[in-house]
């Protein structure tokens, strides 16, 4: 069974960084897209970065220049890189990946990690 498995999330202070990371564990085959995305309360799950299997990224706006995505294809790991931080990155932060697995292909979501950015 593939799961996803995040953690580095907590309270931090704005301007503060934090490290997130998510390890792929199961039987599978091959990982191509990796991502994260988050959730604020009261607010639709949004993209953050995703990053390809060659290592192409893809931001969005708000964590442009702030957020570094990276990803470690050998141990199956994606990881996220946030500097700068302030109070609307607060969220549950979720990490996605595209694996093939014995299953087929399927996207898959880890159980997030809280991430707190206090003012």
């Amino acid at each position: 069974q593939v799961q996803l498995v995040e953690s580095g999330g907590g309270l931090v202070q704005a301007g503060g960084s934090l490290r997130l990371s998510c390890v792929a564990s199961g039987s599978f085959f091959s990982i191509n897209a990796m991502g994260w995305y988050r959730q604020a309360p009261g607010k639709q799950r949004e993209l953050v970065a995703t990053i390809t299997s060659d290592g192409n990224t893809n931001y969005a706006d708000s964590v442009k220049g702030r957020f570094t995505i990276s990803r470690d294809n050998p141990k199956s790991m994606v990881f996220l890189q946030m500097n700068s931080l302030k109070p609307e990155d607060t969220a549950v932060y979720y990490c996605n990946a595209d694996i093939w697995s014995r299953q087929g292909f399927a996207n898959y979501w880890g159980q997030g990690t809280q991430v707190t950015v206090s003012s």
